[in-house]
């Protein structure tokens, strides 16, 4: 064996303990019920503009610490703290800054507001403990930060988490990064500010904010057009009794206010950390009528439907309802508290 095929064998050696995955190249790996691939709609998923460029990293999360910062174990067994680049979420471990957020005012009221997202966006992330994942690592940032953590987007079963998380209005992009994907980020940003999702409700006249006398009104309602479109009606989230043990009394009711018939064949219903339920193909709403999505399980009839999870979706103490059509178009978000 000569000596550039020993070097070639060295490098491959190398490599395979490192951990290091194809270049650009999303995990294959399968997913579980709690994978955030999982109904993540308009998550970039799909989409070639976020995929996974340059050097990567093959890994299982081990730890989440909180929305924009996990642990991971490398396929060489050593353990590593990443840092989501390009994205912020709220603070839940320590006072939250209003003034890093666009439009939020100083007030106690806006930082509870801001706790309570962050506490959100800690559980949309902890979705992929226990998950594998892909590391990718921007070409314009450092490879590690100020504390030595990991810079990098992370990647499960093709959906970029970094991005997701702006999407959804759970974090604010951190534009002091120079990363290369920034305008993409932005655009999100504000897509999901316009829409008041998430803490962008803590802004200013935004659902979450309330008064400086500490009066909080944290219910929102959007659709696609104007009011005579689909709506979301209504959440009962607290069943009777336990939750668990009475899935068929959390429930969600849809509105047809139009004057025509709604397809919702492949719509999705979605709630916050993106636990999905797909209508079937035969799921029409006529107009003027409402239907309800039940979480348990039964058989779907008369303007029924049943989601088939085996424990509750709908948060008792808030949650955001998001309707999409088959093609991920927007139909109706509805923020309760």
């Amino acid at each position: 064996m000569n000596r550039r095929t020993l070097l070639a064998v060295a490098l491959c050696a190398l490599c395979a303990l490192a951990g290091c995955g194809a270049v650009g190249s999303p995990p294959t790996t399968g997913g579980t019920d709690a994978t955030p691939s999982t109904g993540v709609a308009g998550a970039g998923a799909n989409d070639t503009a976020l995929a996974p460029q340059g050097t990567t990293l093959n890994a299982t999360v081990v730890d989440v610490a909180d929305g924009d910062t996990v642990d991971v174990r490398l396929a060489n067994g050593t353990t590593e703290t990443v840092r989501l680049v390009g994205v912020d979420t709220p603070e839940v471990w320590v006072q939250n800054t209003p003034a890093e957020f666009r439009g939020m005012a100083n007030t106690s009221t806006t930082r509870d507001c801001l706790r309570s997202w962050g506490n959100r966006a800690s559980d949309y992330t902890k979705r992929l403990d226990g998950e594998r994942v892909t590391l990718a690592f921007d070409p314009n940032t450092d490879r590690r930060g100020y504390y030595g953590r990991l810079l990098a987007y992370v990647y499960a079963n093709g959906t970029n988490q970094n991005y997701a998380l702006v999407e959804r209005g759970l974090a604010r992009v951190y534009t002091e990064s120079d990363f290369s994907r920034k305008a993409t980020f932005l655009d999100a940003a504000d897509a999901a500010h316009g829409a008041r999702a998430g803490l962008w409700q803590c802004g200013a006249g935004g659902g979450g904010t309330g008064s400086d006398d500490g009066s909080k009104d944290r219910t929102s309602t959007e659709t696609a057009g104007d009011a005579s479109t689909l709506a979301v009606a209504s959440v009962h989230a607290d069943a009777a009794g336990p939750d668990g043990d009475n899935l068929n009394d959390e429930y969600v009711v849809l509105r047809n206010g139009g004057d025509a018939a709604i397809d919702l064949d492949g719509a999705t219903v979605a709630d916050e950390a993106g636990h999905t339920y797909t209508f079937p193909a035969d799921a029409t709403l006529d107009a003027g009528a409402s239907l309800t999505l039940h979480t348990g399980s039964g058989d779907d009839a008369a303007g029924e439907y049943y989601w088939g999870s085996e424990r509750p979706v709908w948060n008792n103490g808030g949650d955001t309802v998001i309707v999409r059509s088959a093609n991920d178009t927007l139909l109706a978000r509805h923020t309760y508290a």
